[in-house]
């Protein structure tokens, strides 16, 4: 599996950077290969991580960014009391479900950046003390933006799948390239 997005059309814009956020929720994905629920849970490190709760994480802060920009509720509410439990598998959750789960977030996400008219449309950022009143973003800023929030913790996972058990990013690519996975 090719580690770098190559870009097959250049007019597509929209294509590339769907193309790039999809690289890097497979390296979040990859992180996990071949680990069962509870080395998933497992924080290895000083940090509270653990791979289960990043997965978990990328995956609602996607839908909210999504439900935000379609100007629809949230399906899932956060705030300080619950904040935590974003990071956390809970009740009948498991790796699968929510690898499940993102999956059908990334098809929404598409399907809205694919039906939008254009880029530049613009959404007003939620009602929070670390955004600007009344700022808007357009849907390429939300791309890049979930881009950059996956790539983030695409590079702590594999931080904390190396403490677990020393595997590397490039050693899970070429286990995922093996295994025929999709990842």
């Amino acid at each position: 599996m090719p580690t770098h997005v190559i870009e097959t059309n250049p007019a597509d814009e929209r294509g590339t950077l769907l193309a790039f956020l999809e690289a890097q929720r497979g390296g979040v994905r990859r992180a996990l290969l071949g680990l069962g629920d509870e080395q998933a849970r497992q924080q290895p490190s000083a940090s509270r991580l653990s791979l289960a709760g990043l997965l978990k994480h990328v995956a609602e802060t996607e839908l909210n960014w999504v439900e935000t920009a379609r100007r629809v509720p949230h399906s899932i509410r956060r705030d300080e009391t619950t904040w935590h439990l974003g990071f956390q598998l809970e009740g009948g959750e498991s790796v699968a479900s929510v690898l499940d789960f993102w999956d059908a977030v990334a098809r929404q996400t598409e399907e809205y950046v694919r039906s939008v008219p254009s880029l530049q449309d613009t959404f007003p950022l939620p009602d929070a003390p670390w955004f600007p009143q009344g700022g808007r973003v357009s849907v390429r800023w939300l791309l890049l933006h979930l881009i950059e929030e996956v790539g983030r913790h695409a590079g702590h996972a594999d931080i904390i799948r190396e403490s677990l058990d020393g595997k590397t990013a490039f050693e899970l690519v070429d286990e995922a390239a093996r295994a025929g996975a999709g990842v």
